[in-house]
């Protein structure tokens, strides 16, 4: 079992809201680690999957009373979108009564359905955070980050005891999530469309969303095109990058990116089953720079405003900025043992004066490589983003 970072967060945010919603797509461990949570306090979990555990919350104001002591682990809730009401009452009553907040943790993979149910319904009693796929700073010693890379974050995948059983994974994990998942969510898209549509996404990995190629290629237009994007975002399957657009009189892309958020699922779509097949795709550099963008994201528990990317119509570009607390850094992301600066990433960084900026490649050695740019490597720059997360 990988030890998860954020295991100390979910225990604190705990301590301080009645609810906690935990968000992340299906199979990337919520149920492991919301049970290892429980396992050292008086708890129930219930699957809202599973016909009994459903059962037993035909009267949830009922069964649930009995237990406001306890925390209550609700998986796949957003299921029951009736159950926040109830909880909201529960909640309320149990601070009447003295009895502490009624502990909730509601686990979900559907993020904008379950974020608008539960913001609803539990406005001041309810807290989110995201659990990702595991990161490089989550690994063993004994697992490369290149093992990690290749495989992507899904622990069933990264711990497959042979690399042909962690491409069999992935594969039967997109089957199931197009042919069962998505269906089961009220979404009536063909399976082999969407399919087609989360492929050419990973054969455009990092590069820029235009919703009107896209449509073309699959027959639609650029409207159902942004509705197949809107629901990968929300299944937490892909990541938008917005562009930076403030502070500048520079003419800028106006056009997000967009990232298969899961470098294995990338990997498995476009039919990449190993390490060496990878080294010599045309995908290699997105998908170093889609890995990274990822491990940043969930190190620093970063939401999607804080993210963006910076490119000029005059060639100046940085492939990630990181905003935090009115601060900025810039990272410069290539898959190269010998990094070197280009004159986009000089020039944008006269544009924006970032309080930081990093280069992170392929190596482990961290080094000056300009006035004020670090040479770094993905494990160091994680720690250094953590750090900055634990200071704020």
């Amino acid at each position: 079992m990988i030890s998860r970072d954020l295991t100390a967060e979910i225990v604190e945010a705990l301590d301080e809201n009645p609810a906690v919603v935990l968000l992340g797509p299906r199979q990337v461990g919520k149920t492991t680690l919301a049970r290892e949570i429980a396992s050292g306090r008086p708890s129930i979990y219930l699957d809202l999957e599973r016909p009994s555990d459903i059962a037993k919350l035909q009267d949830p104001e009922l069964y649930l009373r009995d237990h406001l002591d306890k925390l209550v682990v609700l998986d796949e809730v957003h299921r029951v979108p009736e159950l926040f009401g109830t909880l909201r009452g529960l909640i309320d009553e149990a601070r009447r009564l003295g009895r502490g907040d009624g502990r909730y943790l509601l686990l979900g993979s559907a993020s904008m359905e379950l974020m608008n149910q539960s913001s609803e319904s539990l406005a001041g009693r309810v807290a989110y955070r995201e659990l990702a796929p595991v990161m490089a700073s989550e690994l063993d010693e004994g697992i490369p980050v290149s093992t990690l890379w290749e495989r992507g974050g899904f622990p069933r995948s990264l711990l497959a005891s042979r690399g042909r059983a962690s491409v069999n994974w992935r594969r039967d994990f997109i089957r199931t999530y197009l042919e069962r998942d998505i269906p089961q969510l009220g979404t009536r898209i063909p399976a082999e469309t969407l399919r087609r549509f989360w492929t050419m996404l990973a054969h455009h990995q990092g590069g820029l969303f235009n919703a009107s190629e896209f449509g073309r290629s699959l027959g639609v237009d650029s409207k159902t095109v942004a509705n197949y994007r809107d629901l990968m975002i929300d299944l937490l399957l892909v990541r938008k990058l917005m562009p930076w657009h403030r502070n500048t009189k520079k003419r800028l892309v106006k056009s997000p990116k967009l990232y298969v958020r899961d470098s294995g699922l990338c990997h498995t779509l476009l039919g990449i089953d190993s390490f060496d097949a990878l080294l010599g795709h045309p995908v290699l550099g997105g998908s170093w720079e889609g890995f990274v963008v990822e491990n940043i994201a969930g190190a620093g528990q970063l939401d999607a405003h804080q993210l963006s990317f910076y490119r000029a119509a005059g060639g100046a570009e940085i492939d990630l900025l990181v905003e935090r607390d009115g601060e900025v850094w810039a990272i410069e992301i290539k898959r190269t043992s010998t990094p070197k600066l280009t004159r986009g990433f000089r020039s944008a960084c006269e544009d924006l004066q970032p309080a930081r900026a990093f280069f992170a490649y392929g190596g482990q050695e961290r080094y000056p490589l300009a006035d004020g740019v670090e040479a770094i490597g993905l494990r160091e720059l994680l720690n250094e983003v953590s750090a900055s997360r634990a200071a704020n």
